[in-house]
């Protein structure tokens, strides 16, 4: 596995939490400014902007392109903060190398594409530049590895991970589902990982942002990637989830910072406690796929199949209906009990296969 290093951006002194804040797109010289100014004013120092804006369908805001570029010298030439725009291909990259942008990022879109992962850090290859890089849009953990290893095979050693959420067919609370297990995941593969929390698009809705943010920083996130808009409400890109400046700012002002580490003799013994529940919650679901085998078996004797719709409906609905008393989340247990029914098949189905190929 490839050593990751904490990320390192100049100078600065990138201590909990890291912000990097701007509007989704950049769409005028003088909106950058104004927006970078009064983020300057709270001590954001890393200014972020789209400028090539990959969009769902044709005729939407697709950014104003390279001209963008300029305007995103005129802010660090006027305010001093660091720049970072997402590119998506060799060209973005090469114009904004050419330009001085201090900072790159990946897109969810791109995350998602190995081969545009690959063009983009082969254009980089032999520059010292960090490349912050997006989760895939769907919740592929393999995904985002391959697109952080990838760009450290060409020998970009600075990178950092955003979680942004994943894309889901329902709609519910958020725009993109967190999905918190899968980013913790990657933090336990690469301790040493910068891991930041996109809250604007995990929300989609700025009145989400504050309390995403809290929770990222709960869970040990070193920082958070925002967007802030001087005049959200005339955006011409995603202005439900983007904040004014002074409302990013009184979030910061608010934000509880908790060590990610405590000696506290009181969270060793509970951390204790939740290993000894792990691995009771671990035999016991072995006790039942040793039951469901039996069963398995069971169907074989009698000429049944597999797959007993009603008896799956009954198991989940039932469950499901005793999440509030068990004080877990509806989807939360819908999803636990639903892989544990698709492990119960998959090994009623070896049973079966075995027995097919003793009798062929």
């Amino acid at each position: 596995m490839i050593k990751v290093e904490p990320l390192k951006i100049d100078n600065l002194n990138l201590s909990r939490p890291v912000v990097i804040a701007g509007p989704c797109s950049a769409e005028s010289p003088e909106q950058l400014v104004a927006t970078a100014r009064e983020l300057s004013k709270s001590g954001v120092k890393i200014f972020r902007a789209g400028i090539w804006k990959p969009r769902t369908k044709p005729g939407g805001f697709e950014g104003v392109g390279d001209v963008g570029l300029k305007w995103l010298a005129e802010v660090k030439k006027e305010t001093g903060m660091i720049t970072c725009t997402e590119v998506a291909n060799t060209r973005h990259t090469e114009m904004a190398l050419k330009e001085g942008i201090d900072v790159l990022w990946l897109g969810a879109r791109t995350t998602a594409n190995p081969f545009a992962v690959q063009e983009i850090a082969d254009a980089l290859k032999g520059v010292d530049i960090p490349v912050l890089v997006k989760n895939p849009i769907n919740p592929d953990l393999e995904l985002w590895i391959g697109a952080l290893e990838r760009l450290m095979n060409d020998g970009i050693k600075r990178v950092a991970a955003v979680h942004r959420g994943f894309s889901s067919y329902e709609r519910g609370l958020f725009r993109n589902r967190p999905h918190w297990h899968i980013p913790i995941e990657l933090r336990r593969l690469f301790p040493s990982l910068t891991l930041l929390c996109d809250p604007s698009h995990i929300g989609g809705h700025s009145g989400l942002i504050e309390s995403i943010s809290q929770q990222a920083m709960d869970l040990g996130f070193d920082g958070l990637m925002t967007e802030v808009h001087i005049d959200p409400s005339n955006a011409l890109s995603d202005k439900d989830q983007q904040i004014t400046p002074s409302a990013f700012a009184g979030i910061l002002s608010r934000l509880v910072i908790r060590q990610k580490e405590s000696p506290s003799k009181l969270l060793e013994e509970l951390r204790r406690e939740l290993d000894e529940l792990d691995d009771n919650l671990v035999n016991t679901l072995s006790r039942r796929m040793a039951i469901a085998r039996e069963i398995g078996h069971y169907k074989i004797k009698n000429d049944m199949p597999v797959l007993q719709p009603a008896r799956y409906e009954k198991m989940v609905t039932e469950r499901v209906a005793n999440c509030s008393a068990a004080k877990l989340d509806r989807q939360f247990l819908k999803l636990i009990m639903e892989a544990i029914h698709e492990e119960s098949v998959r090994q009623q189905l070896e049973i079966f296969d075995e027995r097919y190929r003793k009798n062929s």
